[in-house]
């Protein structure tokens, strides 16, 4: 052998070698996100929404490399592990709380923190009438029910729409009009809102608003942003995705969401140091973090931890008559107000219906006078695709509804949609990515529209 071909052949193999190291370094680095997805997500399924591991592994964790984890339930502890080659991340349920992935934190201290208890609200669900309890009325007149039947079988039995959809609802003029579930579903599953979190966050803003305690306008006020420009950002730059931090939203990889979700114990406080990359207001940047400082900003209205939870279920859950429904938190304790909320269909409706009603739930007042009017005017620099925390239809996102619609949308295709000229709500919830193709919801929207006679 000649001392070229020699040389070729050291060059060759120093450059594989290189390669293979860096590709484990990479792989390295998505420890923590690929075990740790696969750990939160399983036990929140399994222990919060009680559905079968094999049926999330089956289709909720059915890609990349979470679909290469092996995944133990421990059902005595209410725990999940998952492992991926050399990586293993824990998740455990707590009352309350939901699921938490152990990070920088012992599970033995995870587990001293206790939830305030549930309120005793003296009665069931099943025992009061619509819209607070599940005695629903006749359906109204004013809609072909026949044409709605058929939408809804062809939509959850099947996936007409292209869409592998778990529960679906609509509301016209405030009473249940369809309702359907795929068998292993039915009206106690609570269902993962990923994005849609993000409008509960406003939601929950607009009740501090309303109490006088928190104000769009001001300042954030977070220390360590005092001594540059960050201090300039407010509640309403932040609501409106105009902060101008640096973010990077990138589901695909180790990107700033994926690492403040799975690899992150305090997930505001991550958010909260990125630096400043556009002056406050003036640009539009889709941010999972802004809705996880949001957050941090609505816990510092109270004077201890038990007050914030409590404000949450009794102030704001039970007001809607959604009592059952959890919003996780990090190990921090922070509510995870970008991702994490865990609800029914019927719960997710009567969400969208306070908005409907402009802040008005049963004669309550929940938000302040003009709140849902606020919510719903797009941002300055999102070309009218976004309100504060909500999705908007001004630029027809969806050609075949009406250009006042305002909608929630989660990750992996949950949606509400609220339209308020026409009296309707359709909540979709399921697994339906992007990624795999996504639903043809314009299409559903302009069958739905097209049943109102």
């Amino acid at each position: 052998m000649t001392q070229t071909r020699k040389r070729i052949i050291y060059g060759v193999l120093t450059l594989l070698g290189a390669a293979i190291f860096s590709g484990i370094l990479y792989i390295n680095s998505l420890m923590p996100v690929i075990t740790g997805y696969a750990a939160k997500n399983l036990c929140s399924d399994v222990f919060v929404s009680n559905r079968k591991p094999e049926d999330v592994e089956a289709i909720d964790l059915n890609f990349s490399f979470i679909k290469f984890t092996k995944n133990s339930v421990n059902y005595d502890e209410k725990s999940v592990t998952s492992h991926f080659l050399w990586g293993k991340s824990k998740a455990i349920f707590r009352n309350g709380f939901g699921v938490t992935l152990l990070r920088d934190i012992t599970e033995e201290k995870l587990r001293k923190s206790k939830y305030p208890a549930n309120v005793d609200y003296g009665h069931s669900q099943d025992s009061i009438k619509w819209p607070l309890g599940d005695i629903l009325p006749r359906r109204k007149t004013g809609i072909d029910t026949i044409k709605l039947d058929d939408i809804t079988k062809r939509l959850i039995r099947d996936n007409a729409y292209n869409g592998d959809v778990f529960a679906f609802m609509v509301l016209y003029k405030g009473i249940p009009v369809a309702e359907a579930y795929k068998p292993q579903f039915n009206k106690n599953t609570r269902f993962l809102s990923w994005s849609i979190a993000k409008s509960l966050t406003n939601a929950l803003v607009g009740v501090l608003a309303e109490k006088g305690k928190m104000d769009i306008n001001n300042p954030a006020g977070i220390d360590e942003w005092k001594a540059d420009d960050r201090s300039k950002i407010t509640l309403n730059d932040l609501l409106q995705m105009q902060s101008g931090l640096k973010w990077n939203e990138d589901y695909g990889n180790k990107s700033d969401v994926t690492v403040m979700l799975y690899c992150e114990s305090d997930m505001s406080r991550y958010a909260f140091q990125q630096p400043l990359e556009h002056t406050p207001g003036t640009f539009w940047s889709y941010s999972s973090g802004t809705a996880n400082i949001v957050s941090y900003l609505i816990r510092r209205q109270f004077t201890n931890d038990s007050l914030y939870y409590s404000f949450i279920s009794s102030q704001f859950f039970s007001k809607i008559g959604i009592p059952d429904a959890v919003l996780e938190v990090d190990p921090s304790g922070t509510s995870i107000g970008s991702s994490y909320l865990y609800a029914t269909v019927r719960d997710y409706a009567r969400f969208a219906l306070l908005y409907q009603n402009n802040g008005v739930l049963n004669g309550e007042r929940i938000f302040p006078e003009g709140w849902v009017k606020y919510t719903t005017s797009a941002a300055s620099a999102s070309k009218g695709e976004y309100g504060a925390f909500f999705w908007l239809n001004i630029g027809k996102k969806f050609p075949s509804a009406p250009e006042d619609m305002y909608m929630c949308e989660g990750h992996d295709g949950q949606q509400i949609f609220i339209m308020p000229a026409q009296e309707l709500i359709v909540v979709v919830l399921g697994y339906s990515p992007t990624s795999k193709g996504g639903m043809d919801t314009n299409r559903l929207l302009k069958d739905i529209l097209g049943t109102l006679k």
